[in-house]
């Protein structure tokens, strides 16, 4: 038996993390993935796909992501039930995440790519580490 998900898209909305009563950091975000053809209109639609991030992944999700980032994501499709506010039976499909990555650079205040310019031709400093492979 196979449960692997894999998405490509950007996010909806600023990630939101929390803790569980047990101290287990948990975050969420919503991935917004373009559907592969046009609807009637001749425009492309998207799903808008709950994603969960547990402990360190979660942290690093939600300090360097944001609202339109672009991250590719691979887990596991979980379908949950929960009772709602007035006691009635829903079920959700949330992607659980094994993997999540920052396929874009962070933008500046500006708009901008956050980017360091390193003039063609200059030389780079590496560490003098030996290489871990």
């Amino acid at each position: 038996m196979l449960n692997r998900v894999i998405l490509i898209g950007r996010l909806a909305r600023d990630p939101e993390l929390r803790y569980t009563p047990s101290g287990t950091a948990v975050g969420r975000f919503t991935v917004a993935v373009d559907r592969p053809f046009a609807n009637r209109q001749g425009q492309r639609d998207a799903d808008f796909i709950d994603v969960v991030v547990w402990q360190k992944l979660a942290e690093v999700c939600v300090k360097n992501l944001g609202k339109g980032r672009l991250v590719a994501v691979e887990g596991r499709l979980q379908i949950r039930s929960y009772d709602d506010h007035q006691g009635v039976r829903r079920r959700a499909a949330e992607v659980v995440a094994d993997t999540v990555k920052f396929l874009d650079r962070p933008r500046t205040e500006a708009g901008t790519p956050d980017t360091e310019e390193i003039p063609f031709g200059s030389e780079i400093d590496f560490p003098d580490e030996p290489l871990p492979f």
